[in-house]
Order: structure tokens, then sequence, then C-alpha cells
């Protein structure tokens, strides 16, 4: 069945989302109609859903809204559908509807409809694609959050990538957005970290003493300690013999290593006392901090807020998070420690809060953590942790719930980690021993720009493997190249332009649109109206990978385009219209590599 067009005097259903919100408005008013004759019953209101047929033969747009009405209609879902598309009102930009198999219908548009995305991306620039669907819910990202024990390593990176690509898709898709860290600067691993500076600051000192065996053997340790010993001298020296002293013996033969480290930490703490162990921690804890600052921002990554784990105790927030769970009766003791009935939350098995010691575990403070998110406001907390994290998902959901918050407000983004390949042999990274690739080593032998696009260019449960020759490669094979060389040809026709002394006239070229009518033409306008859906798409699903194969997709059709057909033509209406074309191109592409974290280049 064919509807032919009538006039259309509603202008403000146009083109938007590739016609998408047009014609659901069209199909919701000839749903009305249908109920006002009493064909549909009253509460008839079903979602209506758009799609993009599979086959071009069966049309652009299809919907299935008679399948869905049949039965409170008790009519055949077919016959149905002829009753909508008599009721559809005209637009301009439809040619011609059809229903198909049971009851589909189809929707053909007009070239006019395909045109109309270009001085929508024009007018638009930096907020095409752009849009609503967030209602500004307040929505926390926390991401990274790395121990800062040491530099970021390479597995770091994906989750800063992944991270701040997440945060930034929401941000364009409506929400505000709050970029966090959360820094670690308490807890054992910290007190690793200050024993390892103070071991090093004695050798420099002269002491002869056996570094331990899980202790952090990095050189940047070494410059940590080095820095110490210039500026303070043997401020904090001690004879390794008294040191040592109280310490078990056969540890550096094999013994008990985490007895042994704990025991050095108590020492350090004793023979300096709380001041001065304090500061050698803050040494370590700082210097690490501010290269981690650092090497995000050459990242390209940026935080609302650097969230300090020591200020939950300081500000009463655990001992408030743990008197909650106390009062509410999820708690017992054991064995002298403060355990929490997780597993009654759906957890394997119960947490410890609190050591037999008195000292709160990690998991307190996460509960802590999680507690004051949710304290400040925010509607929905999405937190990027590595796969290894997986099993603490469940302890951490089960304490919101006890404590009366709704877990269904936090998601959990596990990202997996990043084997690094060089001519095909893969790298070998151990953190503890200091051997490993850092993000600012990849950084440096790759670019930001091939590490952000590789780091997400999968979903992030996905293992990667990162092909270091592959990224470096200045090929069709490599596609940051191959998305960024899109653009910058566009660029440098622009330049070949002005050589020639020709101008581009934009207004001129918006009313020349018309001339764009061959296959090649018709791709790349369907492919850049597909944009604020794969936008709004890829940031409701925190999949940016969605974005980087929609941008290798565009600039293959581009690159198809620009090969096959001249755009610096004689006729100028054409050269216009064209050069219209593949400003729109570039405004996307630029568009989707910056939600990336991605430069444009004008030249390559």
């Amino acid at each position: 069945m064919v509807y032919n067009r009538r006039p259309n005097n509603d202008s403000r259903k146009r083109f938007e989302f590739f016609m998408k919100n047009t014609l659901q408005a069209l199909i919701a008013q000839a749903v009305e109609a249908l109920r006002a004759d009493g064909t549909l019953p009253p509460d008839a209101d079903p979602a209506i859903q758009i799609e993009r047929t599979r086959d071009p033969s069966h049309g652009d747009l299809a919907c299935n809204v008679a399948m869905l009405l049949a039965k409170p209609a008790k009519t055949k879902p077919r016959d149905l559908a002829e009753k909508i598309v008599a009721a559809l009102p005209a637009d301009a930009n439809v040619t011609r509807v059809e229903i198909a198999g049971p009851g589909f219908i189809n929707f053909f548009l007009s070239q006019d409809a395909f045109h109309a995305v270009i001085p929508q991306i024009l007018e638009a620039g930096e907020a095409y694609g752009h849009s609503t669907v967030g209602n500004d819910q307040r929505v926390q990202v926390e991401f990274v959050s790395a121990n800062p024990t040491g530099p970021l390593h390479v597995g770091h990176g994906r989750g800063a990538a992944y991270g701040a690509a997440v945060a930034d898709l929401l941000a364009a898709a409506g929400f505000a957005v709050h970029r966090e860290y959360y820094v670690n600067d308490a807890g054992r691993q910290m007190d690793i970290l200050a024993a390892s500076v103070w071991l090093r600051y004695l050798e420099l000192a002269g002491e002869e003493l056996a570094f331990p065996a899980n202790g952090y053997k990095g050189d940047y340790v070494w410059d940590i300690a080095a820095t110490l010993h210039r500026e303070h001298g043997d401020r904090f020296r001690h004879p390794w013999a008294t040191i040592s002293a109280e310490l078990p013996a056969d540890e550096p033969q094999g013994g008990d290593k985490e007895l042994y480290i704990d025991a050095l930490i108590a020492r350090a703490r004793d023979l300096l006392g709380e001041d001065e162990y304090r500061f050698v921690f803050d040494s370590g804890l700082n210097h690490i901090l501010d290269d981690i600052r650092d090497d995000l921002a050459q990242f390209g990554i940026a935080y609302e807020e650097w969230f300090s784990e020591r200020s939950l105790t300081e500000s009463g927030a655990v001992d408030k998070a743990l008197q909650r769970l106390k009062d509410s009766g999820h708690t017992y003791e054991k064995e002298g420690a403060l355990w929490f009935r997780s597993a009654d939350f759906g957890d394997e098995k119960d947490r410890v809060l609190v050591r037999d010691n008195g000292q709160t575990t990690y998991f307190a403070s996460d509960i802590a953590y999680h507690m004051d998110k949710l304290e400040r406001g925010f509607d929905r907390v999405i937190d990027v942790w590595g796969a290894d994290h997986h099993g603490y998902v469940p302890r951490v959901r089960a304490a919101l719930k006890a404590l009366g918050d709704n877990p269904e407000k936090l998601d959990v983004l596990l990202v997996q980690f990043a084997i690094l390949y060089r001519g095909g042999e893969k790298l070998q990274m151990s953190t503890r021993s200091g051997e490993f690739v850092t993000l600012r080593q990849l950084r440096k032998e790759v670019g930001s720009d091939a590490a952000r696009f590789f780091y997400v260019m999968r979903k992030c449960e996905q293992h990667m493997d990162f092909d270091l020759d592959l990224a470096k490669s200045e090929s069709k094979d490599n596609p940051i190249y191959y998305i960024q060389y899109a653009h910058a040809r566009v660029c440098s026709a622009l330049r070949k332009l002005e050589e020639k002394g020709w101008q581009y006239e934009q207004g001129k070229a918006l009313q020349q649109l018309g001339l764009l009518t061959t296959d090649h033409e018709l791709s790349l306008l369907t492919s850049l109206s597909r944009y604020p859906e794969v936008i709004e798409a890829a940031a409701l699903a925190h999949e940016p990978h969605q974005l980087c194969h929609y941008l290798r997709e565009l600039a293959n059709d581009f690159h198809t385009y620009y090969n096959e057909h001249k755009i610096l033509v004689d006729d100028a209406p054409l050269r216009n219209a064209r050069l219209a074309l593949s400003l729109a191109t570039r405004q996307v592409i630029a568009n989707g590599l910056g939600l990336l974290g991605v430069s444009a280049p004008e030249s390559m």
C-alpha cells in the first residue's frame, strides 16, 4: 500500500535523529485518530519504536506498532497497519509508506530528508550529537583510582581511557557528570611503599641491609629516597643492626614475607615516631601522586575531584558507616574482629570490617566511601574497576543494601587488562618487581591519540591485545590513522580551494544540496545522520567502542566518496554542495574523536 504526500505545515516535525522523532510523532497522531473513531480502545498507548531497516529495498525506517496494537484492537496486524497508514499525516520528507510481512510499516525518505542533516551539523558545530536524554541526572564516574605506590602502567591506561570516554559520552547525552579519582592514601600497601622508601634511603645513607622480597623495587623508589636523603641528610637514619634486631631473621632466605614486611613497618613506626614516619610516608605518596596527576593530564584526563581515603577516617565517615551497620544488626564480633553479615545479602561469605588489632579494613573504607557518594546526592554512581575486582562487587552492593541505600544506583564496570605486543611478542610485566611498561612510556612510543583510541576499541570486559606496531603504522589498517586522515583530507581540500582563489559560500551551498545525488553521497549522508543515535546508545550502554566503530565506518564512507568523486570541481554550485558535505563530515569526525580524547589534525 502506498500513501501519497500532501503539504505539511508542521515545521517542528523536521529531520531529527534521522527522522525517528518525526515518524514517532506522525504515528502517534495516527493512533490518536484511530482511538477517536473507535478503531482502538481509549487506553491504547504503545511505546512507538522506529528502527532502521536492514534491507534498503524495505525502505529506510520501519515500525512494528501495528503488531503491538493488534490484540487490543481485536484485528489482524496487517489490517491494522493499513488503517494506521491511512491515518498518517503527510510529511514532505517521506516519499511513500509500505506495509510488509505480518504488519511492519516501512517508510521511504526523500533526498531532502537526507540533505537536511548537513545544515543541522554545520549550525550545531561541536554540539551536534548532544542530547538531553540524561535530563541533568547527577552521575559520578570514579575511574583509575590506582594505589599511589608507583607510576601508572598500561593496565591503568585502559581504565583511564575507558572511564574518561564513558564520562564524556554521558555528558554529551545530557547527564551532569562528576569525574573522581579515589586516592588510596592509607592502608597496608602505602605502608609497604613507605617502608621501601625508608630502606632505600638507609642504603643511600650507608647502611647495608637485606631488602624485603615483597617491597617495592622500582627505580622510582630510589628517586624518592634520593630526594629524601639529599634534602634531609641523616635525619631518618637508624642503624640496620638496631632495626633488624626485632625482625624475623629468616625472611630474606625464604621465610614468611608478609610477617616480615609487617614487622618492618612496625619497626619504622616505632623508631621514627609517628610524625617522622608520616613525613616519609607522605614523601612517597606525594611524589607518586604528583606523577600520576601529571601523567593523566598529559593523557588528556581531567577530574573534578581527587578524593582522599584518609579523609574518610579523619572526618568520621568510617565510624559512621560502621555504626549504621551495627545499629541495623548487620554486624557481629568473632575472634576479636568485627564482621559484616554480607552473606545475608548475596555475598559468598561474611567480611571483616575491623581486624582483631583494631585496624579497619579496606572494605570498611570502601563502604564509607560509597555511603559518602550517595550522601552527596548523586543519582547514579559508576565505578570503573579492574577485572580482578569482580568478586568485590557483591560485597559493596551488600553493604549499600544493609545501610538502607539503593544498590541499584551503583554500576560497576570491569575493565580487562591490556596485553602489549611488539613484533608479535608479548611484553612481560610485574608491578611489584618494577618490571612493567608505564603509561608514560606507552604514550611516548605510540602517542596519546593512538593509546586513547586503541584502549576503547573493544568492550571493556574483553581482553585486549595492544599491537604497538599497528598503533604506530600509517596505513588503512590503523583505525585511528585512517579516521584522522579523513579529517585532514577535508582540511587539505580547503587549503587547495584557497590556493585556486575560489571561495566557499555556505549560504549558497545549503541551497544547493539537492545536487548531492550519487549513491556515495547518500551513503555518507546516511552515516552522518546516525551520529546522534550512536552517541546516545554508546552513552547509555557505557560502550565507547560503538563510537570507535562508527567513526571508522564514517571515515571509510568519506574516503570512498573522496576517491570516487572530485570535490573541487569547476562547477561552483556542485563544488559548494560537496564542500558542505565534506565540512559536515569533518565536524562529526572532530566531535566523535573529541569525546574519545583524541585530536583531529588538520594535516597528516
